[in-house]
């Protein structure tokens, strides 16, 4: 079984900030007695470069070539890597094109989109994605559109493993109109990776939802694990 690079680099990162929390001090020149006003517990800033070295009593002398040293940047949380709903605003430039039911590809689940539930258009309208980059239910506004919102309850798989995100239009003739166009959009809403997740389970022989599921899969690993980490450091250093 082979290990990724995260499962290899972790137990010696681990292993360092072990040993700086536990190295050797003279007795007496430690004290856990807290001065007012001093804050404790800071976490580390993202996107700052960190180096972390290993502490030497009084007695040893200091030489700066042989020191032990890790240096590591904490990344900040990029959306959608939350699961749950995020309800903070997120503004992008995406590439979109337009689709409609009545398409060859769609014929077969008519007017539908991925839920079983009927496509949107009005003030609320359905959008295709890339679930693995923008999971159901995840709602936006196009600029230059401010009574209009979007919400992604449809996926293709031409769609998958790309930023593109598909607007519906109920006719061929809207849906050429729009074409392909490059626009401003405000998330509103980010949706839930564990309700994609749940509705794809027993679509599994399509490589098109395999491969939403992986990426799925490997974005809560990832957030999961970066989550632990930056714990363990705040408490370890």
């Amino acid at each position: 079984m082979s290990l990724s690079p995260l499962h290899v680099r972790l137990p010696a990162v681990f292993a360092l900030v072990l040993g700086i929390s536990s190295c050797a001090l003279p007795p007496g020149s430690f004290s856990t007695a807290k001065p007012k006003g001093t804050k404790t517990g800071s976490p580390l800033q993202p996107g700052v470069r960190y180096e972390v070295r290993k502490a030497l009593t009084a007695k040893v002398p200091f030489r700066p070539e042989k020191m032990e040293r890790y240096y590591f940047v904490v990344e900040a949380s990029r959306p959608p890597m939350l699961a749950a709903a995020n309800k903070s605003s997120h503004r992008m430039n995406v590439r979109t094109t337009a689709y409609c039911h009545d398409e060859s590809d769609h014929l077969a689940y008519g007017a539908r989109n991925a839920l079983g539930t009927p496509l949107k258009f009005g003030t609320l309208r359905s959008a295709a994605a890339d679930w693995s980059r923008y999971p159901v239910g995840t709602r936006f506004r196009i600029h230059g559109q401010p009574g209009v919102i979007y919400e992604v309850d449809d996926y293709g798989s031409a769609l998958v493993g790309t930023g593109t995100i598909d607007i519906y239009k109920p006719t061929r003739g809207m849906m050429n109109a729009w074409g392909v166009r490059h626009v401003d959009i405000e998330v509103l809403e980010w949706g839930s990776w564990e309700r994609s997740m749940d509705i794809m389970r027993d679509r599994m022989k399509w490589p098109h939802v395999r491969a939403m599921m992986r990426g799925i899969e490997e974005r809560l690993q990832l957030t999961r694990a970066g989550s632990r980490w930056g714990r363990f450091l705040t408490a370890s250093i």
